[in-house]
């Protein structure tokens, strides 16, 4: 059983209902209900969707459940809850007391509410606070990634080009030495640290922010905490033996992303039935494999890897649903920047896609996302700014 956040107003809840098998009628009824929170449970027993139901309209809320819960014969499907917080914390200890698994949703109801309170994000010694959305800037010291590849192998380049983002106003910075872009080969762990090891030993003592390492693999990951890096930014979701322990050892940040495949060939007709729903339940499965290691829940962020596997479609999709994600309780990153399905919207080459990757920082934003991978900082920057003013509703007069 999983609980996640759903789109919470207008069409787009009327479209999640839809999915769920709600009459229509009753669509029309619950749509003008959604407040503050609407979330999905994915398998519920028919027998307790019904007892949901029930309380739930007792306390003046709702949910919403497939017409087939209301046939005899058992069986099990999603129901989607329609409730203000302080209905679902009253929810918590009416369902504790229910049988068929509602208890179990009782807890996980409550973990959730927990979590959506303000997060932070522990990286070592250090805390970052999630009260404002964070910026992570992109330093490339690759030959061959897609947008900046070989402009700052130079290690006196890179820590030119880490310094500007730091005075553009990014909150930490990424820096790879393995191109992870759509065709793109795997090189050697020896390979990958030779490329980053002369950078890391110029830029971390000279830079005032955190600074991160996009590897997967533990043993590059492990040298680079040791030059002072904090944070590991791993594609492959820790796939590789040892890079959970390594996190849980070294306390450092850890973000999981999810790639559907390789990068050799993660673009080759990439399928899901519901990305987002998928990619969900990835994330969930990860995210309790980094605990069972030892991995703190403080240490960990998600990312559901926008353009890693996925098609325009399931971008859009992605970006669309991204405030799902953070159903997680964890801070969600999102990494549209320059991407090719900004090109495939505007036909414009990587260099003009500013604008683009706006539009998607932006749309996360207001979705629920909070940490954004960026090369162009200053702009995400700035228009971040308006959008957190305009959202806050104690901002101005």
């Amino acid at each position: 059983m999983r609980l996640r956040p759903l789109i919470p107003r207008g069409a787009g809840l009327a479209r999640e209902l839809k999915r769920v098998g709600v009459d229509p009628a009753g669509i029309r009824i619950m749509t003008p209900k959604a407040d503050l929170l609407v979330l999905e449970v994915d398998d519920l027993d028919y027998r307790a969707a019904l007892i949901l139901k029930q309380e739930l309209l007792s306390l003046g809320a709702e949910a919403a459940v497939s017409r087939r819960a209301y046939r005899l014969g058992g069986g099990s499907g999603p129901a989607v809850i329609i409730g203000r917080r302080a209905d679902l914390e009253t929810l918590t200890v009416k369902l504790a007391r229910q049988p068929f698994g509602l208890k179990e949703l009782a807890g996980r109801l409550r973990s959730f509410l927990e979590s959506v309170a303000p997060l932070s994000w522990q990286l070592a010694g250090r805390r970052l606070y999630l009260d404002r959305p964070l910026i992570m800037g992109i330093l490339n010291v690759t030959p061959d990634s897609f947008s900046d590849g070989g402009r700052y192998q130079d290690p006196a380049a890179a820590l030119e080009q880490a310094l500007r983002l730091e005075a553009e106003g990014a909150d930490l910075i990424d820096v790879g030495a393995e191109s992870t872009r759509p065709g793109s080969k795997p090189i050697s762990a020896d390979d990958e640290w030779r490329r980053l090891a002369p950078v890391l030993k110029l830029v971390v003592p000279r830079l005032g922010l955190p600074v991160s390492v996009d590897t997967s693999k533990p043993e590059v990951a492990r040298a680079a905490l040791d030059a002072g890096a904090i944070v590991i930014n791993d594609v492959t979701a820790g796939a590789a033996p040892g890079m959970f322990k390594l996190a849980a050892r070294s306390g450092a940040g850890l973000v999981l992303m999810h790639m559907q495949g390789r990068p050799e060939t993660m673009q080759v007709n990439p399928s899901y039935r519901d990305a987002p729903a998928e990619i969900y339940a990835f994330m969930a499965e990860r995210l309790e494999a980094a605990a069972v290691a030892g991995v703190g829940p403080e240490q960990l962020v998600v990312d559901p890897g926008i353009g890693f596997g996925k098609s325009l479609e399931h971008n859009l999709l992605l970006l669309r649903r991204i405030g799902e994600f953070t159903g997680l309780g964890r801070p969600v990153l999102v990494g549209p920047s320059r991407k090719g399905f900004i090109g495939a919207l505007t036909g414009l080459p990587m260099e003009e896609r500013v604008e683009g990757t706006l539009a998607a920082v932006l749309a996360a934003f207001q979705a629920g996302a909070s940490i954004f991978r960026v090369h162009d900082v200053q702009p995400v920057k700035r228009a971040l700014a308006v959008a957190g003013a305009i959202r806050n509703e104690n901002t101005g007069n």
